[in-house]
């Protein structure tokens, strides 16, 4: 996101989360793969712009997916577009597990993760302007009025993202919660650095880059929408 509109600050302090650590059990195959993988795979919150070139077998085109849940959609996305390479950032330690046990059984080598907050991560690891795409599939909506405050799409959190993409490059969301969507469109559209691909207040059909989860199936089956966003950062 460019440097237009309201901004998170370098080194603010963030005093409200959009996420809340419920960490569930995690299984033994997803706890072992923090000792067997995580090295090959994690990447430590390092405060400072990371240079990815040296982090990634070879340079290429940078996509962001937050918030990635068991890393169904990181793993596929990696599969189908191995001509990019893949951060996933998931705070959840079980789903964490078990997408580093999916991306080594896959054999991929353009997917790194991290188990950290994704506003400190893309503040301070991730340059400016370095991003071709991001991903935000299905965030929390924080149905309750009271919560809504919590909700990741966030004016100062767009602005962070725009000043983290490319220009021309891609910020897709996806959600099942229409009223969420209503507020995606009311905080994205207003954004001046970016541009709705189907126009303000539109959504788009699913791009073939995100696979229907079995979650999404079901609520399909019970009459439950499916919305997906696409914009540009100009």
């Amino acid at each position: 996101m460019s440097d237009s509109g309201l901004q998170l600050p370098q080194k603010s302090v963030r005093s409200i989360r959009s996420f809340v650590l419920r960490q569930g059990r995690a299984t033994e195959s997803q706890k072992r793969a923090f000792d067997r993988h995580w090295p090959a795979i994690g990447l430590d919150y390092a405060g400072h712009p990371v240079d990815f070139s040296t982090v990634f077998p070879r340079p290429a085109e940078l996509v962001v997916e937050i918030g990635f849940g068991n890393g169904e959609q990181l793993v596929f996305g990696a599969q189908n577009e191995p001509h990019r390479n893949f951060i996933g950032i998931e705070v959840h330690s079980p789903g964490v597990g078990r997408a580093l046990n999916a991306v080594t059984e896959a054999g991929l080598d353009n997917v790194r993760i991290y188990r950290h907050d994704a506003v400190e991560v893309l503040r301070d690891d991730i340059a400016d302007a370095s991003l071709s795409e991001v991903r935000i599939y299905f965030p929390d909506p924080w149905h309750k009025k009271r919560h809504h405050k919590r909700r990741l799409i966030q004016p100062e959190f767009v602005a962070l993202l725009c000043r983290k993409l490319k220009s021309g490059g891609v910020l897709h969301l996806a959600s099942d919660w229409r009223e969420y969507v209503e507020h995606m469109w009311e905080v994205c559209d207003n954004e001046p650095e970016l541009l709705a691909s189907a126009g303000p207040c539109h959504t788009v059909e699913r791009p073939s880059w995100r696979r229907q989860t079995h979650f999404e199936s079901r609520g399909l089956k019970l009459g439950h929408g499916v919305w997906d966003l696409l914009y540009t950062r100009r």
